[in-house]
């Protein structure tokens, strides 16, 4: 872990501000029931036994389990109607940056997005809980429904002081993965939007974690335009938004080998995500919001 102080960044709102107003812009128009269910009863797919209880369906008893057992069980199914959204958002220090020709910085689009992926959840009925990577002072939002959890959320997000460092503190990812897997079972769906900047070897299986056990896991990387076409000319000094380097280059000569690594890295994601069953899309700051949450909720559907 790093004995370094974290670095304290204002969130820069930029074009997107008001988050509210941003919020149910995008939410507005899409389709709010996207989701299935993992709540209990007479539904399509077989979710186990449970102890009979007085007042049970006694369609759903398995009467062989008194000759197997010497007790009464009763069969459950999983049924088509709501589910929990569990949104995990990077506030790490490298999420802060805002190039030339983005609306905003990273985090915020990301919490534009975040919003709005609530405001439609709980519009279908569907519990949701917000999670932090890293940042100096967030406040996680526990799972819950109704009107008043969006109010939470907007306020966790807007109250957000990013900062922080995933590659020398990789515990900040751990006890992200550790809160949503805990608090969250099969059905649900985890939606994580980061940029994916700088995370420390083994992030990828540890993110991918929290795909199993009948969850669905998202990860929907955020960057910046200038961090995916490196317009850069001439001589450059770059500086690191986690950490203290300073490199001075140039540009035209390390722009291929930086795209390289960065297509690299974006295929290592993709392909870790699919072949455990999630899903992997990509996403730049200065994209429409709303397509970028039309594609996460066709991603579960």
């Amino acid at each position: 872990m790093s004995s370094r102080p974290a670095i304290r960044r204002a969130i820069d709102w930029g074009e997107l501000s008001p988050l509210r107003l941003r919020a149910r812009e995008v939410a507005e128009g899409l389709y709010a029931g996207i989701h299935r269910s993992s709540l209990r009863g007479a539904g399509v797919e077989f979710g186990g036994y449970r102890e009979y209880v007085p007042g049970d369906d006694l369609r759903w008893l398995d009467r062989r389990s008194l000759l197997r057992h010497d007790r009464w069980l009763v069969r459950q199914f999983e049924t088509e109607t709501d589910r929990a959204v569990a949104i995990v958002l990077d506030a790490s220090a490298s999420m802060t940056y805002r190039g030339p020709r983005a609306p905003a910085a990273k985090i915020a689009f990301a919490s534009v997005v975040a919003a709005a992926l609530a405001r439609v959840a709980l519009a279908s009925g569907d519990p949701v809980s917000l999670t932090f990577i890293a940042g100096v002072r967030v406040t996680p939002v526990r799972r819950a429904s109704g009107q008043e959890q969006f109010e939470r959320v907007l306020v966790a997000l807007e109250s957000a002081e990013p900062g922080g460092d995933a590659y020398t503190d990789p515990e900040v990812i751990n006890r992200a993965i550790q809160s949503v897997a805990r608090s969250h079972r099969r059905g649900a769906i985890i939606v994580v939007l980061s940029d994916l900047v700088d995370w420390p070897d083994g992030a990828i299986d540890r993110v991918a974690t929290m795909g199993t056990g009948g969850r669905i896991l998202v990860v929907a990387r955020v960057l910046d335009p200038a961090e995916v076409n490196f317009p850069f000319k001439g001589t450059v000094r770059l500086r690191a938004l986690e950490g203290e380097s300073i490199v001075e280059t140039d540009a035209d000569a390390a722009r291929e080998s930086y795209l390289r690594a960065l297509a690299r890295l974006t295929h290592d994601w993709h392909d870790a995500m699919v072949r455990r069953g999630g899903r992997f899309l990509t996403a730049t700051s200065a994209d429409s919001p709303v397509t970028v949450v039309r594609e996460i909720v066709e991603s579960v559907r």
